[in-house]
C-alpha cells in the first residue's frame, strides 16, 4: 500500500460548501487506471482528479479526470480545483501562467484577484441540434420546444448540448425526467432580469448529467466555457459577465467569464475543505 496527499476542494465559491466539490489526489503517478476509476466511484463526486508528472515538456503537471463511470478528456471545475490544490501543496509554475496537460491538450490557467481562471478549450462539436433530438431533450426536461430560444451542441469534451430559455425562472423550475434524457449531458441557460433578480450575475445555468453520479452538477466549468463561446459569439452575452449556478440545489456558485482577444477565460474562487492522505 502507498499513501498519497489528498485534498477536497470546493470550486466556484468563496464560501465552503456552496460551490462544487472535487477530490484531488496529488503525486498519483504510481496509481493504476483501475485504482483511479475505483477511487472515483468510491468518492461518488461528480469528478475526482489525479495530478501526475507532465509528459509534455511545456506543462507544469498532468491531470486525469474521472467521473463515477468514465474518464473525461477535460472538465472545468476539476481543472480549477486541482490547480488550486497543486499550488497549495507547493507546486511552482515555470511561467506566469500555469500550464495543465490533459487529454484535450494544454490548458492555460492564470491567477487573478485571488481566483483562478482557465482558457476555454476549442469546441469538439459546434452545431445546432436536430429537431428530433431537441424534442427528446425537451420531453426529458418537461418543457415545450417553443420555450427554447436556441439549442446547440457545445461539446468541449464531456459531450455538452445546451438550451437557451427566455427567463431565469424557467430554468429554476425545471424538474427533469432523467430516464428520458438517455445519458445526455444537458446544459440550460437563461438571462437574469436585473430588476427582479439583481445584478450579482447575468445568467442562470443548470447542468443535468443523466446516469453519472449526481444527476445535477452544482457548478460546471466546462459547460460554462462552452456556453460563453456560444453566447458571446452570437451577441447574446457581453464579453464579460458572471453566471450563477447551483441555486436550485442550495448552492451559490459564481462563474466569471471574460473574453480577452481570442481567449475566453472561465474563472472562480476555490476553497480547500479537506486535507489528508489516501492509502491505496
Amino acid at each position: 500500500m502507498s499513501q498519497f496527499e489528498f485534498k477536497q476542494v470546493d470550486v466556484f465559491s468563496t464560501v465552503a460548501l456552496k460551490g462544487n466539490p472535487v477530490a484531488v489526489v496529488l503525486n498519483a503517478d504510481s496509481l493504476t487506471d483501475q485504482q483511479m476509476a475505483d477511487f472515483a466511484r468510491w468518492t461518488n463526486l461528480s469528478e475526482t482528479t489525479f495530478v501526475l508528472k507532465p509528459q509534455n515538456p511545456e506543462a507544469d503537471y498532468r491531470l486525469r479526470i474521472f467521473t463515477t463511470l468514465r474518464e473525461l478528456p477535460f472538465a472545468g471545475h476539476p481543472t480549477l480545483g486541482s490547480c488550486h490544490a497543486w499550488l497549495e501543496a507547493g507546486g511552482k509554475p515555470r511561467g506566469e501562467e500555469i500550464i495543465q496537460e490533459c487529454a484535450v491538450g494544454l490548458i492555460r490557467v492564470r491567477r487573478q484577484n485571488g481566483q483562478l481562471a482557465f482558457t476555454a478549450p476549442p469546441l469538439l462539436r459546434d452545431e445546432a441540434l436536430d429537431d428530433e433530438l431537441l424534442q427528446g431533450i425537451c420531453k426529458g426536461l418537461g418543457i415545450e420546444t417553443q420555450a427554447v430560444v436556441q439549442a446547440r451542441w457545445i461539446d468541449n469534451g464531456p459531450g455538452w448540448l445546451a438550451l437557451l430559455l427566455r427567463d431565469r425562472e424557467q430554468v429554476l423550475a425545471l424538474k427533469p425526467d432523467f430516464s428520458q434524457l438517455h445519458n445526455r449531458v444537458v446544459g440550460v441557460v437563461a438571462p437574469w432580469n436585473p430588476e427582479r433578480d439583481g445584478t450579482q450575475a447575468q445568467f442562470e445555468v443548470r447542468a443535468f448529467v443523466a446516469g453519472d453520479g449526481m444527476s445535477e452538477d452544482p457548478v460546471t466549468g466546462s459547460l460554462n466555457a462552452g456556453l460563453a463561446q456560444w453566447l458571446i459569439a452570437e451577441g447574446i452575452a457581453p464579453s464579460r459577465y458572471v453566471a450563477s449556478q447551483g441555486t436550485a440545489m442550495g448552492r451559490e456558485g459564481r462563474v466569471s467569464i471574460e473574453k480577452v482577444g481570442d481567449d475566453i477565460w472561465v474563472g472562480g474562487a476555490a476553497v480547500t475543505c479537506i486535507n489528508g492522505s489516501l492509502t491505496l
